[in-house]
């Protein structure tokens, strides 16, 4: 076979297994199994029994997936946008940091006790699965929208503890000395990287949306790349300063999320296939560094899923329930909260750092992560449709839409206003002509389900409908209230 036909053969194969990736999602809704779970279990299968093609270096598959996973913080950062984070901003930044710390405390003390290891890797094995996975929340929760709070909150406490879990797993591999100085390492590093990628997420946000809004490019096509190389530069950035690269991406999604910006429609549509993209590559990649035969020989199997179970049954329904008590949540929705902590990449990704650390034990520790995250994947993300139809939530399938009507404009619609009517809103349940518009205020289009309705002033208004507005910009924050926020209490 000539060099040639090596390579066409190479290109075949990836497309093949690309093809195969893309089609899984459609088995993945009928068997109501995350798609990742399928990405992971099939590469596994496919380093057991070709060991020499799926030959990986740790040190490429993690900054491989160090970058996947930026990419899908940006995109999960755009899709909450400012609007639904600020609802729950306080319960996102609480259930995120401190949930986080109690479930990383509460999984070391099951790994010293259940699995034999020394405190040391204990710890550290808690804090890689503490953290729950915004690749595999997202594909859950990909089609499905749930109401209230719940939703938002899950996705943000996804995107916000997965930079907590990797600053402190990093604090922890670099601290060295006597207990104090270990201590006082570790508070530091971690409040440094806190601190830094935040302030970098807000500057490099509001810099990157400036660069969008008034650097015009000579092609339609230039636009959702800039976008891609801002979100590189505001990672690698933070990374330089000692920051959470992982939390500046998604605190800078958050705030470009809601704001308009010139072909808007195309930078979200590009960045949400690029998302689904680096969710294949990642589990493809972490799938490949593991060999299911290493797995028996080490007993990671009975340590990690005894580990799994105490994770998903005891640890975070205890623990995270304790930690979740001043978020305003019902009993149901709270039960649903405690269960869909799901794990994916970032637990593995954090694996591989221990692993590659030197500490004696740290390859098994490795391999019963991997084995957690297997079960977190499909059983606890395979469970969640029948956990929210048993538990009343309501969680409803968004099916794909793939015709749309759009306009162009060569200035920016300053009176043109889309909004979403969040369930429970003012404009949730109301007619047209029962909202307290202005005068110069009209309701110009409505789609619903799909379809173009007529605003019509007896059009009752319910949750889910998208509106278009026409209004002066200083009615705007008015309207915003009016189809976002919660609906008073007296009505």
């Amino acid at each position: 076979m000539t060099g040639t036909d090596e390579f066409g053969l190479v290109v075949l194969v990836i497309g093949l297994v690309g093809t195969g990736a893309v089609l899984s999602n459609r088995l993945s809704a009928r068997l109501r199994v995350p798609a990742p779970a399928f990405f992971l279990i099939c590469a596994s299968v496919a380093a057991q029994l070709w060991p020499r093609v799926t030959l990986l270096q740790f040190t490429t598959v993690t900054r491989v997936v160090s970058v996947a996973l930026a990419i899908i913080l940006f995109d999960g950062g755009m899709h909450i946008g400012w609007r639904r984070f600020r609802t729950a901003a306080a319960a996102i930044v609480w259930v995120g940091v401190a949930g986080t710390l109690v479930t990383a405390a509460g999984a070391a003390v099951a790994a010293h006790f259940v699995a034999g290891m020394g405190w040391r890797l204990s710890l550290l094995l808690g804090t890689a699965v503490a953290a729950t996975d915004p690749a595999v929340v997202f594909s859950v929760f990909g089609r499905r929208e749930i109401a209230g709070r719940t939703g938002v909150l899950l996705e943000g406490e996804s995107g916000a503890n997965d930079p907590v879990g990797i600053a402190l797993l990093a604090a922890l591999l670099a601290a060295h000395g006597s207990a104090g100085a270990v201590g006082w390492h570790i508070v530091t590093e971690f409040v440094l990287q806190m601190a830094v990628g935040t302030a970098i997420g807000v500057a490099g946000g509001l810099a990157l949306l400036t660069f969008m809004r008034r650097v015009p490019l000579p092609s339609e096509g230039l636009y959702s790349p800039r976008v891609l190389a801002g979100v590189l530069v505001i990672f690698g950035l933070a990374v330089v300063a000692r920051g959470s690269g992982f939390l500046a991406v998604f605190v800078a999604g958050i705030l470009i999320g809601d704001e308009p910006a010139p072909y808007k429609r195309e930078i979200e549509r590009f960045h949400s296939s690029l998302a689904s993209l680096a969710e294949i590559v990642a589990f493809v990649l972490l799938g490949l560094t593991m060999r299911l035969s290493a797995l028996g020989s080490a007993g990671a199997w009975s340590a990690g899923l005894a580990i799994a179970a105490l994770l998903a049954f005891v640890i975070r329904p205890v623990l995270g329930g304790l930690v979740s008590l001043p978020v305003r949540l019902t009993r149901r929705e709270r039960v649903f909260f405690l269960w869909t902590g799901l794990k994916g990449a970032v637990p593995i990704l954090l694996g591989m750092m221990i692993a590659g650390s030197g500490i004696p034990g740290a390859v098994r520790a490795y391999q019963v992560i991997f084995v957690i995250v297997g079960f977190s994947v499909t059983v606890q993300g395979g469970l969640v449709p029948t956990l929210a139809h048993r538990l009343g939530i309501p969680l409803r399938t968004v099916e794909p839409e793939p015709w749309s009507l759009g306009v162009r404009f060569s200035e920016e619609p300053e009176g043109l206003h889309r909004y979403h009517v969040v369930a429970g809103s003012a404009a949730d349940g109301s007619a047209v002509s029962e909202l307290p518009f202005g005068e110069d205020v009209w309701v110009s289009l409505i789609v619903r389900d799909g379809n173009l309705v007529t605003a019509a002033a007896d059009m009752t208004l319910r949750a889910g409908d998208d509106v278009l507005v026409l209004a002066e910009p200083d009615e705007a924050p008015a309207l915003d209230r009016m189809f976002t926020a919660p609906r008073p209490a007296d009505g």
